[in-house]
């Protein structure tokens, strides 16, 4: 009886070798405050696909209207990570140790239409139609230090008109911007492809334009909690592995282009349809995705330098602590090969 225990235990120790015999060790549960935008597609993907369960993560995803909520909801415990455009808000409560950016999300490249300059009808009508002349106009933002505020930010530094000419109008939500221009509200607001293109559809909107056209920059990123970046690294290093994958997919399916820049879909982007269908708010269309899949990129990289410039400008509007540091909440350690990378002083 004795001598069978050593072979009792080798036994037992192959059989955890053997896939499907070993007990699966339970999936923890994370989750990411996110907005129903193609913007946060990699996701989308990454969930439906499985990639998130194969490296034992439980994913649930809280869909909220504003970038702002996104940040408050992981900065208040009420997420794990979140995905978002970058705003006033969310460089000040990164500055407090809050948040840890990641890798990246969205950026504003040339040839990818991703977020529109979109008039009503009206201030279309009575000649509006360049976002060169924004100034005097009202515009529906979400909130100030919005995304959106940044983007007439950098259109009155091209332009050089004075951005406290622009009247803007803080109505918290897209879908509230969306209702303000559709009710005559206000002369234009700044909306993501998949809202624009709803609006000229519906003939309340058209567009005049796309910020890729005018002014690139670095949108949004993958963020999470300092606590959790912290105490479990490895989640998070495979979070974003996950995550990666999201994004390869979504690069190979929606972002080649063919030797005259079109778009090349096919059978990889109606492959992920289901996933974008389930969750993009308005609910996208092939057609739609082909004009309105914004670039990412790949590997998940950053322009580091253009955080740095955006956390600048909001200190200089005065919408961002003058203590706040972009070096102090980028961790650069979970994707390799960030773009333009500052040198260290």
């Amino acid at each position: 009886m004795l001598k069978r225990a050593p072979r009792l235990a080798v036994l037992f120790a192959l059989l955890l070798l053997v896939p499907g015999l070993a007990f699966a060790q339970p999936k923890e549960k994370v989750t990411i405050s996110a907005l129903p935008f193609i913007s946060t597609s990699p996701i989308f993907i990454a969930k439906e696909r499985g990639y998130f369960d194969a490296e034992g993560i439980d994913l649930d995803i809280k869909i909220f209207n504003a970038a702002q909520a996104v940040a408050v909801a992981v900065a208040s415990g009420d997420a794990d990570f979140g995905i978002t455009a970058f705003t006033g808000g969310f460089f000040n409560l990164a500055g407090k140790g809050a948040l840890k950016v990641i890798a990246a999300q969205s950026r504003e490249e040339p040839g990818y239409n991703f977020v529109a300059y979109v008039a009503s009808k009206k201030a279309y009508d009575a000649g509006f139609r360049s976002p060169k002349d924004f100034a005097g106009k009202s515009v529906a933002i979400t909130t100030v230090g919005s995304s959106f505020h940044y983007n007439l930010g950098m259109l009155a530094d091209k332009y050089h008109f004075k951005l406290d000419s622009v009247q803007m109008k803080p109505v918290q939500s897209i879908p509230n911007m969306m209702a303000a221009l559709s009710g005559g509200q206000v002369d234009a607001t700044i909306l993501p492809a998949n809202n624009a293109l709803k609006l000229e559809a519906d003939g309340s909107g058209k567009i005049i334009g796309w910020v890729h056209e005018h002014t690139l920059w670095q949108l949004g990123a993958l963020f999470a909690s300092s606590k959790i970046v912290k105490e479990k690294r490895p989640l998070v290093a495979r979070f974003v592995r996950a995550y990666q994958k999201g994004l390869a997919d979504y690069a190979a399916a929606f972002l080649a282009k063919d030797s005259q820049g079109n778009r090349m879909i096919g059978e990889k982007a109606l492959a992920l349809m289901p996933a974008l269908e389930k969750w993009v708010k308005p609910k996208p269309s092939l057609d739609t995705v082909k004009i309105a899949a914004n670039y990412m990129d790949p590997q998940g990289r950053l322009l580091v330098k253009n955080i740095y410039d955006q956390v600048a400008w909001g200190q200089a509007q005065g919408l961002v602590d003058k203590s706040v540091k972009a070096e102090d909440f980028i961790d650069l350690s979970f994707v390799k090969g960030h773009l333009d990378v500052p040198k260290k002083k």
